[in-house]
């Protein structure tokens, strides 16, 4: 079943949002992954800048630092540096850093951290491997941990969904390999997560172009090496760009929310616990109030009770705001952002005041404002 919402709305409603500037020191900041690294309760962030070719981790400081520049270690460096993200490799109780490159880089690599955590800060303590099996065998978007393993994705020629499987020596990179599952056209969200509730892990994701873009899913066979079935979701033949996975609709099943080109929101609310049945809407946003489509994430803004959502955008010139956030109470839009920046990407929520609510971590990659974070007024 299919539903629509056209948003009417002439202006945005509130002011911006006070921003924030974690790092605005190299060029293209693409991306924000998190993980706490040095178990302090607070998560920290790991960016790949496109254009300035580096890969960097930030330490979330206080509630009272968090509004100056963050701690940070540039971890290696990695040209058309796509998507970055933690993992501990070689389990070695030290998060090291994956990162993705698209362009003609086209390999995967891994920066080292160091093992004496007093020389975590210390750039030259970081060593930067490529993987083998990755190199030239397409522009590589996005990867995620999944379990031992590795998940990743590609885009344009010869673009696949598939998984490394690590050797027990996991930086004996030459013993990696890659497995294929599926080909893509251009993968955008990678979400490792039960879908169907038997115990192990499948792969949502999104794929942007091509004969076979929309949202599915992959179910786990049990066995990495065993047959993936896939399961559609929605958004067929549509560019789809980031998603989100949460209960929209209160009945305690988590749906898939996705942004979607040129300016749309869909909402793919799950009617049975397998998650092979979906029922979806549009939300359609007014196009010269917010650039096109980036990233979507469902969260309670003003703490009113009821589900909000935050909207990413590229494209968001003369005036637009690229970052709005959208109250499914009264389908009104808020600003976030304001006129500042063009081209925004991923949206991480945390409370970075420790106020009660939660802020917007995310980057903008032409305009120079980096990694950034806002402050939420709600409380």
């Amino acid at each position: 079943m299919f539903f629509a919402l056209l948003l009417a709305a002439a202006a945005l409603t509130g002011k911006p949002w006070i921003r924030h500037t974690i790092d605005n020191t190299s060029r293209g900041a693409d991306g924000v992954k998190l993980i706490d690294i040095n178990t302090d309760g607070r998560p920290d962030i790991a960016t790949a800048w496109e254009e300035g070719g580096v890969v960097r981790v930030y330490f979330n400081p206080s509630r009272v630092d968090a509004r100056r520049p963050w701690p940070m270690v540039e971890v290696g460096k990695a040209g058309d540096a796509e998507d970055a993200v933690f993992m501990d490799l070689d389990r070695d109780l030290a998060f090291d850093v994956i990162s993705c490159s698209e362009g003609k880089t086209k390999s995967v690599q891994v920066h080292w951290a160091p093992k004496d955590p007093d020389k975590f800060f210390d750039a030259s303590s970081w060593t930067t491997t490529q993987i083998p099996a990755s190199v030239g065998r397409m522009q590589w978007m996005f990867a995620m941990p999944f379990g031992k393993h590795l998940i990743a994705g590609g885009k344009n020629e010869g673009a696949e969904l598939g998984w490394f499987e690590l050797p027990g020596n996991t930086r004996d990179v030459g013993s990696w390999k890659w497995h294929p599952l599926r080909p893509v056209g251009w993968i955008m969200s990678l979400v490792p997560v039960d879908m169907d509730g038997d115990g192990d892990l499948d792969i949502l994701f999104s794929d942007r172009k091509g004969g076979r873009a929309g949202v599915a899913w992959l179910e786990n066979p049990g066995a990495m090496n065993g047959k993936w079935t896939e399961h559609p979701i929605g958004s067929t033949g549509r560019e789809v760009m980031f998603l989100d996975y949460a209960d929209v609709d209160g009945d305690r099943l988590r749906d898939v929310i996705a942004a979607v080109k040129p300016n749309e929101i869909h909402i793919h609310s799950r009617q049975d616990a397998p998650a092979t049945r979906w029922k979806s809407r549009v939300i359609s946003l007014p196009p010269d109030l917010t650039g096109t489509a980036k990233a979507v994430r469902v969260t309670d803004v003003d703490l009113d009770g009821s589900p909000d959502m935050v909207y990413s955008a590229e494209q968001a010139k003369a005036g637009r705001s690229g970052v709005v956030w959208l109250s499914l109470r009264d389908n009104a839009l808020h600003d976030i952002s304001g006129p500042d920046g063009v081209k925004y990407d991923l949206i991480e929520l945390l409370d970075l005041d420790a106020d009660g609510d939660l802020d917007v971590v995310t980057t903008e990659e032409t305009t120079g404002l980096g990694l950034v974070w806002y402050e939420n007024p709600a409380q």
